[in-house]
């Protein structure tokens, strides 16, 4: 009998737990976040790996689930790669992030669904401007490293 993975509504009741109590920079749940990629991902053409992969795309750099978590759920191995290839590492140099989410099938389509919803502009309006500055740079050199347009579109700004 082959192994029962996750289904995406697990997946996804799974993330909202596991971020529950977590809020981004502008204070607002950060489960929207996590909703947006996942949207994102699915409206790009992403698979079940990928829509799963964007639900957990940072649980295990956020703390809000372990490697250890990951290592034994039941997720695709495939899904699995992809949250592993989008988990940056403490100190870890941009470039060597962009090469691994390059080099992962799957994982750069997350990324710029990712990226798109980091970047856009109604969600960035409500910062201070120096930290809107500082994060359009970081966006935009990530963007660049990946190799994906510079401004995203208006579609991926959704």
């Amino acid at each position: 009998m082959p192994p029962t993975h996750l289904t995406l509504p697990e997946v996804e009741t799974l993330a909202r737990a596991a971020h529950a109590t977590q809020t981004d920079k502008a204070g607002h749940p950060y489960t929207d976040h996590l909703q947006a990629v996942a949207h994102g991902v699915a409206t790009r053409g992403g698979d079940t790996d990928q829509i799963a992969a964007a639900w957990l795309h940072d649980a295990i750099e956020d703390h809000a689930l372990t490697e250890e978590w990951l290592t034994t759920a039941p997720l695709t191995p495939r899904t699995k790669a992809i949250v592993r290839a989008l988990t940056k590492h403490p100190g870890e140099p941009l470039e060597a992030y962009a090469a691994r989410i390059l080099t992962t099938p799957g994982a750069l389509l997350v990324k710029q669904s990712d990226l798109a919803h980091n970047a856009n502009p109604a969600r960035l309006a409500v910062l201070d401007a120096p930290t809107r500055t500082r994060l359009t740079a970081k966006y935009a050199h990530m963007r660049n490293l990946l190799g994906l347009p510079d401004e995203p579109t208006a579609e991926e700004a959704t």
